[in-house]
């Protein structure tokens, strides 16, 4: 049987009202009667209507967080930190996964909204999110540009690039290509790409699909290697997709740093856990989302801080075993 606040007030031998507000802490409650009501919580075992806690003081605590996969060692990295931060101001997250779906995107925002979140961090790379533009409920994107009235947050993509293929020159790679996600996609990593662009003569870019198919990454890398047998440099736009270098290098007998370099993105714990020879370019993942929380908490607050539209946070190389002359 559900247990009731009428119930705790019996038990205390107080009011309905005065249980209440021992609950949400307010107004003036004798130390001796906030330990009678205390005691007869604990004692029934009773948990509080966040439900109408929330009606009452307007506000969930519930902070939306919509990714398109928790798969990938960045997104999940982020959503470590995003969720302990959150934490600490005592807001709770929702996960949400898009798997790169607008549909299943649309659906979770809408979701969101109508479970009245108190705010949402959107690190998806889904166009025609309409939903986005058309609400007043506060939002951060992270890499992504949702609407001109919408924050964004991330990393300087464009630097990142300029290390990557600047490290690989430095090498002697003579023939560098890149491999990215969707070209079409109008989000801040494309200038990891156009930092590739503007450092090389002849840019090749290979653009993978489906960043969610390692199959279809592994054949795509296969493709270049037929197609450019000369390739001895390539800038991965994420550590996934630079592992999937390495691995397809290793199956057809390509030495990795001898015949073949490779610089990837992201510099996530885990991977560098498991891939420690791994040059990478590291991007502040904590800071990033620390930022992102703040942010948005100034929104919901309605404190105006920190007015800026795109935050930019700085990047690092990480020279390891992969992209190192011999």
């Amino acid at each position: 049987m559900k247990v009731k606040l009428e119930d705790v007030a019996q038990l205390a031998g107080v009011s309905p009202t005065t249980v209440s507000r021992v609950l949400n802490n307010r107004g003036y409650i004798s130390e001796k009667t906030r330990g009678k009501v205390e005691q007869a919580i604990k004692d029934l075992n009773y948990y509080p209507n966040d439900i109408a806690r929330s009606l009452f003081k307007k506000r969930t605590n519930f902070i939306g967080l919509i990714l398109p996969t928790i798969n990938n060692p960045f997104f999940s990295e982020l959503a470590l930190y995003i969720e302990n931060i959150c934490s600490n101001y005592d807001f709770k997250v929702i996960l949400c996964n898009s798997l790169g779906q607008v549909a299943k995107e649309n659906s979770y925002a809408e979701m969101l909204i109508r479970h009245q979140v108190d705010g949402i961090i959107v690190c998806s790379y889904n166009r025609g999110i309409e939903i986005y533009k058309n609400t007043k409920l506060p939002i951060v994107a992270i890499d992504h540009y949702l609407s001109p009235t919408i924050p964004v947050i991330g990393s300087d993509n464009y630097e990142g690039g300029r290390l990557a293929v600047q490290h690989l020159l430095d090498q002697g790679c003579k023939s560098i290509i890149h491999i990215n996600g969707p070209i079409e996609l109008e989000t801040p990593t494309q200038n990891r790409r156009k930092a590739y662009e503007d450092q090389v003569d002849n840019p090749i870019t290979y653009e993978l699909t489906n960043l969610f198919n390692e199959e279809a990454t592994a054949e795509t890398i296969k493709q270049i290697f037929v197609e450019h047998p000369e390739t001895d440099g390539i800038f991965a736009s994420d550590d996934l997709i630079a592992s999937t270098c390495l691995k397809v290098a290793n199956e057809l007998g390509i030495l990795v740093p001898s015949q073949l370099k490779v610089v990837g993105y992201d510099g996530t714990q885990n991977v560098m856990r498991l891939l420690p020879q791994l040059t990478t370019i590291k991007q502040p993942i904590e800071e990033i989302a620390q930022t992102a929380v703040l942010r948005l908490m100034d929104i919901i607050n309605e404190v105006n801080a920190d007015e800026r539209m795109e935050i930019i946070l700085p990047v690092q190389l990480l020279e390891n075993g992969t992209a190192e002359s011999n």
